[in-house]
């Protein structure tokens, strides 16, 4: 294991370009203050960070400095400090880099004004810690073609090619912008002006230093106009619960068929009036379930939609409303891998409502439910006997109904 001493408390945001694909939001106002649910983008980024564990930030400005410098201020609404560094509007992020590199530790977060992700900084720390690399980037699996892919990440994480291009065949990840560097290993920066990546990532591939941490959750950000409408679900932050169903709304049954089965379908006590209430306080209800035989026997697909069509009518006859409901492939395609205790239905539904995961609780009923929950960066709740789902229901909605 390689020493890197204690883990960075500084970040840098590149937060200096014209944001042509924002026009014209950007004619009089820089990106990073595009409003998104009401807020200027960047404080989701600023609260981020700082929830993160960092309380220094260093903001590389360049497109309407004075805008961002005022709104900024020093960083005390946040309960962070801020310092900034002010570059020209068409310089790119190498040389404002560069030019800040006096205000800047050995070792820092960067990250973009443009883009966002749920970030658990610890588990990207930890790997990083425990490896030589230069740099730890953090990317997106985009095993849902959401993007296209502009690295090669091998199963071990190491970055095996970087294309800024995206034009390489075999390319299975994407860049997400957020970076633990080590900028005393990287030795001086080149002096010419191009992106930061451009100039280091490909020299860092090649000598083995670039390695990634991968998640699944979807990014949100105000890189262009196309994007805001995803960003603005996102950053609505609609309260959300997922719920597994057996031994949370239901009494788990011996075998499959049974769960399947409306005949053997009991609710447990309080669970619907739970529902109810969490659907009267706002909340997006979302339902996983063990169903995986379903590929495989014993479940057939009759059972399985019987069974959901159940759930859903007496939810509804309770006054609730259940907005989705997740379980493996009937086909026995890869969505069957993902059966829990692996992740695929909770990104699943992340993908399909743009849920912020982070701030999305998940309420289970046996330790593989909550193995899952951590995984996904969920909060967790696991029922039992002598706390069921409807006290879940009143600690959730306190304050909220």
């Amino acid at each position: 294991m390689s020493v890197r001493g204690p883990r960075p408390t500084q970040a840098v945001i590149f937060a200096g370009g014209q944001g042509t694909r924002l026009r014209p939001l950007t004619e009089h106002i820089p990106k990073p203050l595009v409003r998104v649910a009401g807020r200027p983008f960047i404080d989701y980024l600023i609260e981020l960070l700082r929830d993160q564990g960092f309380d220094r930030i260093v903001m590389l400005l360049g497109y309407r400095a004075e805008a961002m410098a005022e709104y900024l201020g020093d960083g005390s609404r946040w309960g962070i400090d801020i310092s900034l560094s002010v570059t020209p509007p068409d310089r790119q992020t190498l040389t404002r880099l560069r030019a800040a590199a006096p205000l800047l530790d050995d070792i820092v977060l960067i990250a973009y004004c443009d883009n966002y992700v749920p970030l658990d900084f610890g588990v990207m720390w930890q790997q990083f810690t425990e490896t030589a690399a230069s740099v730890q980037v953090t990317a997106y699996a985009n095993d849902d073609g959401f993007t296209r892919n502009n690295m090669l990440v091998d199963d071990a994480g190491l970055v095996r090619e970087y294309d800024p291009t995206r034009s390489s065949s075999g390319l299975n990840r994407v860049d997400l912008g957020f970076a633990i560097a080590d900028l005393g290993r990287l030795g001086p920066l080149p002096t010419d002006d191009q992106p930061f990546e451009h100039a280091i990532y490909p020299r860092l591939v090649r000598q083995g230093q670039l390695r990634s941490t991968v998640t699944q959750h979807r990014y949100y950000g105000v890189g262009s106009l196309d994007r805001l409408p995803a960003a603005e679900r996102f950053f609505a932050r609609r309260p959300a619960v997922i719920l597994h169903q057996a031994g949370v709304l239901n009494w788990r049954t011996p075998t499959p068929r049974d769960r399947s089965d409306p005949a053997g379908f009991v609710w447990l006590d309080g669970a619907l009036t739970a529902l109810r209430l969490l659907t009267q306080a706002g909340f997006l209800i979302l339902v996983t379930t063990s169903r995986a035989t379903i590929a495989r026997g014993p479940v057939s697909t009759g059972h399985l939609a019987a069974a959901n069509s159940k759930l859903i009518y007496d939810a509804t006859a309770a006054g609730a409303r259940i907005e989705g409901i997740y379980h493996c492939s009937p086909t026995g395609d890869d969505r069957c891998a993902w059966h829990e205790p692996a992740l695929g239905l909770l990104y699943q539904a992340q993908h399909d409502f743009a849920l912020d995961l982070s701030r999305t609780v998940f309420v289970g009923g046996d330790d593989r439910d909550e193995l899952t929950a951590r995984a996904a960066g969920c909060g967790y709740r696991q029922v039992g006997p002598g706390y069921s789902l409807l006290d879940v229901t009143y600690e959730l909605t306190a304050g909220v109904m």
